[in-house]
């Protein structure tokens, strides 16, 4: 009995910790400090015009100079020179960036993107393996309360945050993979249309969340890992 007990205090003590390690990631007002001082918030970047794609990859990399406007227009016009208007972004000029665009912005930092095929079970990925994933999802245009029904699709960035035992819980992000023998940590949902980066959980939580968008027809999940890396982000028996 007192083993028991013993136990289930440990749980809760686990817990809280992780509870408040998830509260001290998402403060906005209230950046999390370093052990060296620095303040190091887990970085979101909020919707604006059409430039879902920009804010995934920026919150992807956890750097807000990872990729500008500009960059990607000219990565646009790298992939389509000779065309008047553009196929690769919105004739308006808002952003709406499609997927060849946001291959190209991976691979000029050495990733690449690989599509995850939806009939196969997301346990299969190795999360150690990979920087993290980029969702794509429908979305419907509204203006107040008007919803219209005409649909655009929206890029959404999921990533892995470990958490560090000892206070005061500093983030550390991995340039792709996690290092062996390290701790897993926690995954954030940081799709730029949430007020703050939500917590998903632990592994076996963000595979139920993959698993979740992967029973969406109209949904595609993109596995985002080193170049030297590639298809071996697979458990090797799963392959």
């Amino acid at each position: 009995m007192k083993e028991l007990k013993e136990t289930s205090l440990e749980r809760s003590d686990t817990r809280s910790v992780l509870m408040k390690f998830v509260d001290r990631l998402v403060a906005r007002k209230k950046p999390m400090a370093s052990s060296t001082g620095v303040s190091v918030p887990v970085y979101h970047e909020r919707q604006l015009k059409e430039l879902c794609a920009l804010h995934a990859l920026n919150n992807l990399f956890q750097d807000a100079k990872a990729f500008n406007k500009t960059a990607l227009d000219q990565i646009c016009h790298s992939l389509s020179p000779d065309h008047l208007v553009n196929p690769h972004k919105s004739v308006l000029g808002l952003g709406n960036y499609d997927v060849n665009v946001i291959m190209a912005a991976l691979q000029s930092k050495g990733f690449e993107a690989i599509w995850f095929d939806k009939r196969k079970d997301p346990m299969m990925i190795d999360l150690s393996k990979i920087l993290g994933f980029i969702l794509n999802v429908p979305n419907e245009l509204k203006l107040a309360f008007l919803q219209f029904p005409l649909s655009r699709k929206h890029w959404v960035a999921v990533r892995e945050i470990r958490q560090l035992v000892t206070e005061p819980f500093p983030c550390e992000f991995y340039p792709g993979s996690r290092p062996r023998g390290e701790p897993a940590g926690l995954f954030f949902n940081l799709d730029s249309k949430l007020d703050a980066p939500q917590c998903i959980g632990g592994e076996e939580e963000v595979v139920k969340y993959l698993r979740e968008q992967a029973k969406s027809k109209d949904r595609e999940i993109f596995i985002v890992v080193r170049q030297d890396i590639g298809k071996e982000c697979y458990k090797p028996l799963l392959r």
